[in-house]
């Protein structure tokens, strides 16, 4: 039980941040994605359903795929920041590539979960 409200937690406080903090997320947004400021607000506002749909037992597996979609959506811009220089948003390269594992990681963890 701790892992699903762990999960939801950082799920929906991620999720805040892109309302709290965009200028953020834009940085290291791909610049060849269109409508980018409000993709920022529609994965934050997906990240929180996602978080609160996790938490629930009844909403539980739809909101375990939709946080797994999310993820790989969210391997663009890992991978974009890999790139290095100013995609980097100043994290080391050893960082970029722990958060680009950890998206897999994550995604094990909640396949196993639902």
């Amino acid at each position: 039980m701790f892992s699903i409200y762990l999960i939801s937690v950082i799920f929906i406080i991620g999720g805040a941040f892109h309302f709290i903090k965009p200028k953020i997320y834009l940085r290291v947004m791909p610049l060849y994605l269109p409508y980018r400021l409000f993709l920022i607000y529609l994965s934050g506002g997906l990240e929180i359903l996602a978080g609160l749909l996790f938490y629930f037992h009844n909403t539980r597996i739809f909101g375990g795929y939709l946080i797994i979609g999310l993820l790989s959506i969210f391997l663009v811009v890992h991978v974009n920041m890999l790139r290095g220089g100013k995609h980097a948003a100043g994290l080391p390269m050893w960082i970029l590539v722990i958060r680009l594992l950890l998206q897999f990681i994550l995604i094990y963890w909640i396949t196993y979960l639902i």
